[in-house]
């Protein structure tokens, strides 16, 4: 690695794999099924963010090779100060903790592999939710809770990706501390710091929230090669929600906190998310993906 001190004439070696990868990916599009071409293209960007990340932390963490290889291939969250600093205290999780990620483990396989196939025919987008909800199951709250578990074992700060989304009292905690924190890291770290004392939190907030429907239309609309701007339409009405929640307006709703609160995150996170997996990506990218590996 280069000094410190030369790294800022160089910072676009950390962006090139995410750009090499994804234009590939984007090129090979006709050459792979719409399922095959997002999953391609999902781990494309993820593994050039895991650079970008790896590459930006690199300063400032203990260098240790072993740690920056885990980091990369075994570790999905995108704290890389965390995982490679060792400066934090870790304990061992509760043994309750590994039982209720294999739960939700054994749960997502279920609803792939049982519940899936037991909607008729002619309810597919059926289907094709209750696959999705599995999916996300089995990965998001399920192995990646365990992969989080297991580094918690050996004193690694791995901070699993998912914090109890359901027990979110606002919009801003659902999406700020609860939901997919390797990506709100990501987004604090590449977006909201560099640009809150420039242009103001609450508008670099709202470009958190752009950035991120941009990416799922990417990976979701471009696949299923329909609903453009759905996605990111969606992420959009969260991003506004935060604003109306933190507003003079808000408070006097009080929708900050509370049952009132919980009730505001869940109509606007739940109620449009049909924007956000849309009938085009239900019915050619996920239920073709069911049918190949065998859950229908």
């Amino acid at each position: 690695m280069k000094p410190v001190s030369t790294r800022s004439a160089i910072w676009w070696i950390g962006w090139v794999p995410l750009v090499v990868f994804a234009s590939v990916t984007v090129a090979m599009r006709n050459l792979l099924q719409p399922w095959q071409f997002m999953w391609a293209l999902a781990f494309a960007i993820y593994s050039g963010l895991k650079w970008l990340t790896l590459w930006n932390a690199w300063p400032r963490s203990d260098r240790s090779s072993w740690r920056s290889v885990a980091y990369l291939l075994a570790w999905p969250g995108m704290d890389a100060d965390a995982f490679l600093g060792g400066a934090k205290r870790v304990q061992p999780p509760p043994l309750q903790a590994w039982g209720m990620a294999v739960f939700r483990t054994a749960c997502g396989a279920l609803l792939i592999w049982v519940a899936a196939r037991a909607i008729p025919a002619h309810a597919a987008l059926i289907r094709g939710w209750i696959g999705m909800i599995g999916l996300i199951l089995l990965l998001h709250f399920g192995s990646f809770q365990c992969v989080a578990l297991f580094w918690q074992t050996v004193r690694l700060d791995a901070v699993p990706i998912m914090s109890a989304p359901l027990r979110s009292k606002s919009l801003a905690e659902f999406w700020g501390k609860r939901w997919n924190l390797g990506f709100r890291q990501l987004s604090y770290d590449l977006i909201f710091r560099p640009l809150h004392r420039r242009i103001g939190a609450p508008f670099a907030g709202f470009l958190v929230f752009i950035a991120s429907g941009l990416i799922h239309d990417l990976v979701i609309s471009l696949p299923a090669r329909g609903g453009y701007g759905l996605p990111t339409a969606y992420f959009m009405l969260q991003g506004l929600g935060v604003v109306v929640e933190r507003s003079q307006v808000g408070r006097q709703l009080g929708i900050q906190k509370g049952l009132r609160g919980w009730l505001f995150m869940a109509v606007i996170t739940l109620g449009p998310v049909y924007w956000l997996f849309h009938r085009p990506f239900v019915e050619r990218v996920i239920l073709p993906f069911m049918h190949a590996i065998r859950a229908i």
